[in-house]
């Protein structure tokens, strides 16, 4: 009996230990770099191919992702490997995207995202003839039904951002709003948002009357995590001035309200978030996005502290233990698709069809926790 109590005791301490020192700045830091220097050190050469069921270019969507992980990381860590593995990455695709430079396709321009950071630490006109081209066609076509599948938010919506504060135009706030609104309230039969539960389904495919198996409706956690975090970075990106600044922090609020009821007990959310036998294991890349935002909402005074810390602490507790690996490799991934089935079963050892985006959501969810005042 005596034993086992002992044992208990301990098995506590080691717990709060472990919880406590997760938190920890350093620690942050240390998982952090962990994960990205193994992705780079597997990918040394930044313009290689990428060659999955097929052969694409390494400046498509998933990689961009991963830059703006990086980044972020380069932010609060200004390491000078990281700054040239983007810089490198960058030269290597000429500052140019995939399908040219009048791609109306957000997945192409994701790229954007990191020219202009880069831009910004060393500004040079010639890295931005791509950028500008791509974004004056979008200001100067009327079209407004482009982000017609809710990734495309995160992909497109803080190039948009980025470019009406470089050039200090409003048009691009102007351009950016009213395509996020046109996919929240018209795509499809109704818009992709659905106000009732706060939660958006990923494309027309998923309106009502598509359910789940167990009849509820389709929300998928990466989409979903996709939006918060797009809404996320467009507030840290335009000054406080910016017109519509108030619909988009109404909506990260009502987001993150609907999704901490939806918590796993072990810190993760299901990949399915409303129907939890509809391949209801633990995913990482929607858990990094909703900690990234609600992360950020506690951060700038927009989420209540008390309810929210509890939530980002539990989901980046499960991350460092059950998918970050010890060598930086991160398990529970799912691989690139549009719903729950895309890329299953997941565990902790199998290897998506994309490791780069999973890792910059990790990136982007560490780099504002580390920003939280933790102690």
């Amino acid at each position: 009996m005596k034993k086992n109590l002992l044992l208990i005791i301990t098995l506590c301490i080691f717990s709060s230990s472990y919880a406590q020192d997760t938190f920890k700045k350093e620690e942050i830091l240390k998982n952090l770099m962990l994960a990205n220097a193994y992705f780079m050190d597997k990918w040394p050469d930044t313009g290689k191919t990428i060659i999955t069921n097929k052969e694409r270019p390494s400046n498509i969507w998933t990689r961009g992702v991963y830059y703006e992980g990086l980044m972020a990381l380069h932010e609060i860590y200004p390491k000078e490997s990281y700054y040239q593995y983007a810089l490198d990455w960058a030269n290597s695709h000429k500052w140019g995207f995939n399908g040219g430079n009048t791609t109306r396709n957000a997945d192409n321009y994701c790229a954007a995202q990191t020219y202009i950071d880069l831009y910004n630490l060393e500004p040079e006109a010639s890295k931005l003839k791509n950028t500008r081209a791509c974004m004056q066609m979008l200001l100067s076509t009327p079209q407004l039904n482009d982000w017609d599948w809710i990734d495309a938010i995160q992909m497109g919506m803080p190039v948009l951002a980025k470019m009406g504060v470089l050039d200090n135009n409003p048009a691009f706030y102007e351009k950016m709003y009213n395509m996020y609104m046109f996919t929240r309230d018209k795509e499809g039969a109704n818009g992709l948002y659905n106000p009732k539960d706060g939660l958006w389904w990923r494309d027309a495919d998923f309106d009502p009357p598509y359910t789940e198996p167990n009849g509820e409706d389709s929300y998928w956690s990466r989409g979903n995590g996709w939006v918060i975090a797009a809404l996320a970075k467009v507030l840290a990106i335009v000054p406080e001035s910016t017109p519509h600044r108030d619909q988009y922090i109404k909506d990260l609020k009502a987001m993150a309200k609907a999704l901490v009821p939806l918590q796993r007990k072990d810190g993760f959310w299901n990949v399915s978030l409303h129907d939890e036998n509809n391949y209801g294991s633990k995913e990482a890349t929607g858990t990094s996005l909703f900690i990234y935002a609600m992360a950020y909402g506690v951060n700038q005074g927009i989420l209540d502290k008390e309810t929210y810390v509890p939530v980002i602490k539990k989901g980046w507790e499960a991350l460092i233990k059950d998918s970050l690996h010890e060598n930086g490799f991160l398990g529970y991934v799912q691989s690139t698709g549009k719903e729950p089935k895309a890329g299953q079963p997941l565990s902790y050892d199998k290897v998506p069809d994309f490791e780069d985006y999973g890792l910059g959501c990790f990136l982007l969810a560490g780099t504002e926790i580390y920003r939280m005042n933790l102690e």
